[in-house]
């Protein structure tokens, strides 16, 4: 033990399971927050409770079953066992969908939450580092007003941009997030982005801001709302039938691994900043449009999907979007990408005939 510990919450998610298993491995004490809410989200489908079982086992391992809406409770919590060398915040409600169903419960848990936690953070591990999960959400449809080319797959960025934010290498945090549609739960996260950078500038606190494009991996609990890559294989691996929602299947997403997110968050821990906010994504190099994956999936695993097209796009949804991650490689250019898509998805793809 090197007498470090993390706080993660959301420790049964994606990024959330994959950060346990990495500061465990480095020696860190590591105490879990989740409550499987993402089953309330998604039905069984969306259940995290494997995840957390895989982790149970390691003595350096402690999750808590409780609601981070819950004032009282995150502070009392914070204050009991903190003070937490590394706070990592993962927990949310992540579906645009989903969010217009129950505003209140998701900004409550978006933006709620995420206040409490901070507070509890100023409080008690003031000396600490907190890292928040936003999303590229944030920058609501204005990367859709980027000028685009189509081929015969894909959109993407033409090279003649007037618009702030966005070159050929992606969209950077230059871009605005004003005077835009977010979707409901684009416009939760927009206001715990802001309150955590915030709580690093006015507070001078250790606070770093993650705007994710598609995170991924195999352990991904993913659904039809939420979580297109492992979704997409799952329904091509056992046979389910998927839909295309708008843009003629040529909408453009870059993927990461949760490791390379994870690690991200690892070198920003080593030599944090107040409040600054980074894009993390797979960049323009890992990016594919949805009928590039169904045509991956086909001619490199013989996975031949079944599938159909609505013409309804998804309110608030990009038509083209990865990350330029610029910033960050400046900021810290030790790190870098260490899976490619190929990679990823056949890691997933073997990951499901597995479980199956």
């Amino acid at each position: 033990m090197n007498g470090k510990k993390v706080l993660v919450t959301g420790s049964g998610g994606l990024i959330g399971s994959e950060a346990c298993r990495f500061f465990l491995a480095k020696g860190f004490k590591v105490f879990g927050i989740d409550n499987n809410m993402r089953r309330y989200f998604f039905g069984d489908k969306g259940d995290t409770s494997k995840n957390i079982d895989s982790l149970k086992g390691n003595k350096d391992f402690r999750n808590f079953s409780f609601d981070l809406r819950n004032r009282r409770e995150v502070l009392r919590f914070s204050e009991r066992l903190g003070p937490f060398d590394l706070i990592i915040h993962t927990a949310a409600q992540p579906s645009h969908d989903w969010a217009a169903k129950e505003p209140f419960t998701d900004f409550d848990v978006n933006a709620g939450a995420t206040l409490n936690l901070l507070e509890g953070f100023r409080l008690y591990s003031p000396k600490g580092v907190f890292i928040f999960t936003s999303t590229n959400k944030v920058y609501g449809d204005n990367p859709n007003r980027v000028n685009l080319i189509e081929s015969e797959t894909r959109y993407d960025y033409a090279l003649d941009q007037e618009m702030i934010g966005v070159d050929e290498d992606g969209i950077n945090e230059e871009m605005s997030i004003d005077n835009c549609m977010h979707s409901l739960f684009g416009a939760s996260k927009i206001a715990a982005d802001v309150i955590a950078q915030e709580y690093g500038r006015y507070f001078n606190l250790n606070v770093g801001v993650f705007r994710g494009g598609c995170l991924t991996g195999p352990q991904h609990s993913a659904v039809e709302l939420h979580g297109f890559l492992t979704y997409i294989v799952d329904c091509a691996v056992n046979n389910k039938p998927y839909t295309i929602f708008g843009y003629k299947g040529k909408q453009v997403r870059d993927q990461i691994h949760s490791f390379d997110v994870v690690n991200a968050f690892y070198h920003f821990y080593r030599n944090p900043r107040k409040g600054e906010v980074y894009n993390i994504g797979g960049c323009k190099e890992n990016a594919a449009s949805v009928l590039e994956v169904i045509e991956i999936l086909k001619r490199d695993y013989d996975l031949d999907l079944e599938y159909s097209y609505d013409g309804k796009n998804r309110m608030g949804d990009h038509i083209c979007y990865y990350s330029d991650m610029g910033k960050f490689k400046k900021d810290y250019p030790e790190w870098k990408i260490t899976l490619n898509l190929r990679d990823i998805i056949s890691e997933i793809v073997e990951g499901l005939k597995e479980s199956s």
